[in-house]
């Protein structure tokens, strides 16, 4: 078993992300498509189930891109959910200390190293135990990344970072700015010395940075203090202001559209 997304952060590969909103495993396989290294399949935010992140890994499983999904919660029996489903890399939301973070890695390991639960008969993880030895190599495979989203989880960092099988710290700037006190603004100069901060500890520990960043410019200069998992997307994003843009340039057009002409 392989994991290639921890293979290339291990690696020191950088790694350019989208994250994906829509719930589709339509659109999921077409941005599969697009040459993003990896794909952000949202448990927290979107309303993904059980059952609409095994479609979207289905979709996105025969392209290079690699999926990474983020559980609504660190809550062990959805991780092992996940897990089964599939899911090898986890972002898994608002880990504030040590403590969360050992929660977090348990979930994904099959005791005696961790709590997750056996049930690789049923699962498509296992291909339901048609994979040799599955139980023996799956927690290898897996991938842990923890979201540090507040003051308290910065505060908290080294300790999170000594956290053995934590592979990578994702540094929330919508949350960590709106808990600093600058909801909206993870531009504010007092947000940005904190990722970079963040980003610098990070890497120092020997984990890999991440962080979504649509902004091109930021991203570009989180990947060169070293980030090496940048987001620099959202589908929803995408589409919406793609849509509005090509509505808006529509708007004041009076004339009828010549039915003979292809639309397309």
């Amino acid at each position: 078993m392989q994991n290639a997304f921890k293979a290339a952060l291990k690696a020191g590969r950088p790694q350019i992300g989208l994250w994906l909103g829509l719930t589709s495993s339509y659109s999921a396989e077409l941005l599969a498509g697009a040459g993003f290294d990896w794909l952000l399949i949202d448990g927290e935010h979107a309303p993904n189930s059980v059952q609409t992140v095994l479609t979207q890994l289905q979709a996105i499983a025969p392209y290079p891109s690699q999926p990474v999904v983020r559980p609504s919660w660190n809550d062990p029996v959805q991780i092992k959910q996940l897990l089964d489903v599939g899911a090898q890399t986890l972002l898994v939301p608002m880990v504030q200390n040590a403590d969360e973070a050992r929660l977090a890695v348990s979930a994904t390991r099959y005791p005696p190293a961790g709590i997750r639960g056996v049930g690789s008969a049923l699962a498509r993880a296992s291909r339901w135990n048609r994979i040799p030895d599955y139980l023996h190599q799956a927690n290898d495979a897996m991938c842990v990344l923890v979201q540090i989203e507040t003051r308290e989880a910065l505060k908290n960092l080294p300790q999170i970072l000594d956290v053995e099988g934590v592979d990578g710290v994702f540094i929330g700037p919508a949350d960590l700015s709106a808990d600093m006190g600058f909801a909206g603004n993870p531009q504010h100069p007092e947000v940005q010395a904190a990722i970079e901060q963040a980003i610098a500890q990070i890497l120092s520990a020997g984990k890999a940075p991440g962080i979504l960043m649509a902004n091109e410019q930021l991203a570009k200069r989180y990947l060169g203090l070293g980030a090496l998992f940048v987001a620099v997307g959202v589908d929803t994003t995408l589409l919406a202001r793609s849509a509005e843009a090509l509505a808006a340039r529509f708007t004041d057009v009076t004339t009828a559209v010549d039915n003979n002409k292809s639309v397309y």
